[in-house]
This record gives structure tokens, C-alpha cells and sequence, in this order.
């Protein structure tokens, strides 16, 4: 039976590249000269990835920021895999950290909304929550296909990617 698997997934060679080039940006920018603004990605585990930028203020850390988002941008990295809804925090001196979790993983809420909507559709495909992912199966690969193009329309503001179709 054909099927394919929803998933969140940035692609992290991309995201680390971008990090990368705005680091190099800012090293050589003269609005930055001296100062200890930097992007740094972290990884922790396989879906725990955040990237930390650091300024010496608010309008840096908002250049730094910006800087960073032109280089995703460049790199075709979506950006709706970055959550910037944190509060920056104040460290030794004036300078200032943000934290930006990486979002990896379809999470239960957001696997509930595939779902909803793919019942909801009446089209001939079923969703089943399979870890960090939702693996849609259907009897006809025009389904699957409209499924797709479903999901991407009613949830926008998720950037899912489709992979393991199977015809």
C-alpha cells in the first residue's frame, strides 16, 4: 500500500554552513569590530539542537540575528525551524545571550493537526503517529499526492517535509 512519512527535519549540514557564514560576516563587519557577538549552533542529542546568539546589546543582538537570518535565507534553510519567542538574557557585563531552540521532530500536538486534517479532508488516506513522525498510507498515489499538497495549504506554518514515499 503506498505511504509516505511527515517529518520536521532542517537540513543541519545547511544550517551549520549558514552559522558558519554569519560568524564569518561578523567577524569582518566594522559595526562589530571589537565587540563579542558571535552565532553558535549547539547539539546535544539528535533532536535538541539550538543555536545561541550573543551581543553586546539589543540592536546587536538584533544585527547578529538578522545577519544569521540572511545567511539561512542564502542557504535555503527555512526558518520556521527556529523559534525566536525567547527573552534574551543578560550575562556578565552588558552582554546578552538568546537562545533559539532548532525545531526537529513532529511533536504530539502537531501529529493531532495531521491528523485532524487528514480525516477532515475526505480524502482516502488514514495518518498514523509513529515517533517524530506520521506515516500517511492510502490505496492511490493521486491521494497521497493531494494529501501532500492538503498538508502543506492547511498548515503552513510548519515546515514539514515528506520522505520514505513508497508507491
Amino acid at each position: 500500500m503506498p505511504s509516505f512519512d511527515t517529518v520536521i527535519e532542517p537540513d543541519l549540514v545547511e544550517l551549520r554552513n549558514a552559522v558558519e557564514q554569519a560568524n564569518k560576516e561578523i567577524g569582518t563587519r566594522f559595526d562589530f569590530k571589537g565587540s563579542s557577538s558571535q552565532v553558535e549552533l549547539a547539539d546535544r542529542s539528535a533532536k535538541d539542537r539550538e543555536l545561541t546568539l550573543f551581543g553586546d546589546s539589543d540592536f546587536q543582538l538584533q544585527q547578529v540575528r538578522d545577519v544569521l537570518l540572511t545567511r539561512l535565507a542564502k542557504r535555503s534553510v527555512d526558518v520556521r525551524f527556529l523559534d525566536f519567542s525567547a527573552k534574551p538574557e543578560k550575562l556578565g557585563g552588558d552582554k546578552l545571550k538568546l537562545a533559539v531552540p532548532v525545531k526537529s521532530g513532529i511533536d504530539a500536538e502537531t501529529a493531532k493537526k495531521v491528523q485532524t486534517t487528514l480525516k477532515a479532508s475526505k480524502l482516502k488516506v488514514q495518518g498514523a503517529i509513529q515517533g517524530d513522525s506520521v506515516r500517511v498510507t492510502g490505496a492511490k498515489r493521486d491521494d497521497l499526492q493531494a494529501a501532500m499538497a492538503l498538508l502543506r495549504k492547511e498548515l503552513a506554518d510548519m515546515p514539514l517535509s515528506f520522505n520514505n514515499f513508497r508507491a
